[in-house]
């Protein structure tokens, strides 16, 4: 968490004295051209229509999950996963249109895995209980999926605004969601040995535990329409009473267009 709100810093003050210094400098050289303008836009981009340039008003993420705040009886495994789709609007600024506001809405979505686990969703006990079954039988496959109606929010750098889709981008943000569906869903139940003892899916949902609000930071750097993009929930995945204070954080891949 620490490296990640230091690594956040680093960039957000990138941006602010990058956004000063091209606009300062490029404001004064149009001033010393032309001295009794009154122009307060900078003249290279008086003239250049952006509004209906490409710059990532669609956005699809793809990538690992991991959670932090766990303890010994949870145990995520193999490769947890999200899957995140995103439309979105652009509102470059007038004196810099490197530099832009993104926002607008989607889906985001998290698998997370477990071995010889069954996280019982349905219980009515105080806390979600996470049950271990190393020595009984289990499901070969099994993972908790939570869904969420997402609004993100971007401060966007571009470094050639008017042709977005081959040029350098970074991206610092916050994303709101509400929570739509939790679920767990088992896969071909096994004895301890692993040994198939019945080939049927189980599949239970409740929304009981977990927070219906999320915040997370976000954050992304690519060229062209291909980045690596990362995110950490600043609120717990649980409600305050039904578990560990969990709260996931994930990395990976971005296509982002139009």
């Amino acid at each position: 968490m620490k490296k990640f709100l230091v690594s956040a810093c680093f960039i957000t003050g990138f941006f602010v004295a990058n956004a000063q210094t091209t606009t300062s400098d490029t404001t004064l050289r149009d001033i010393r051209q032309t001295p009794n303008s009154d122009a307060v836009a900078p003249k290279k981009w008086q003239n250049i229509d952006l509004s209906n340039r490409s710059n990532d008003h669609f956005m699809l993420q793809y990538g690992f999950d991991k959670w932090s705040g766990t303890n010994d009886s949870i145990n995520p495994q193999g490769f947890s996963r999200h899957f995140n789709i995103y439309f979105m609007l652009d509102r470059p600024f007038k004196t810099n249109p490197k530099f832009s506001v993104g926002l607008g809405a989607g889906i985001g979505s998290s698998n997370m895995f477990f071995e010889k686990t069954k996280i019982d969703i349905s219980s009515t006990a105080n806390q979600l209980p996470f049950n271990r079954l190393d020595s009984t039988s289990h499901f070969k496959k099994y993972k908790l999926t939570t869904v969420f109606l997402e609004a993100p929010v971007e401060l966007r750098y571009n470094s050639n605004p008017l042709n977005s889709n081959k040029s350098f981008k970074m991206a610092l943000g916050l994303k709101v969601g509400t929570l739509i569906n939790a679920h767990t869903k088992g896969k071909t139940l096994v004895d301890k040995n692993d040994k198939t003892l019945n080939a049927y899916t189980l599949k239970e949902s409740s929304k009981r535990y977990f927070n219906s609000t999320r915040l997370a930071l976000t954050g992304r750097v690519g060229l062209g329409i291909v980045s690596l993009h990362a995110a950490y929930q600043i609120t717990t995945l649980l409600k305050d009473g039904s578990g560990p204070a969990i709260r996931p954080y994930s990395i990976g891949l971005a296509i982002s267009g139009l």
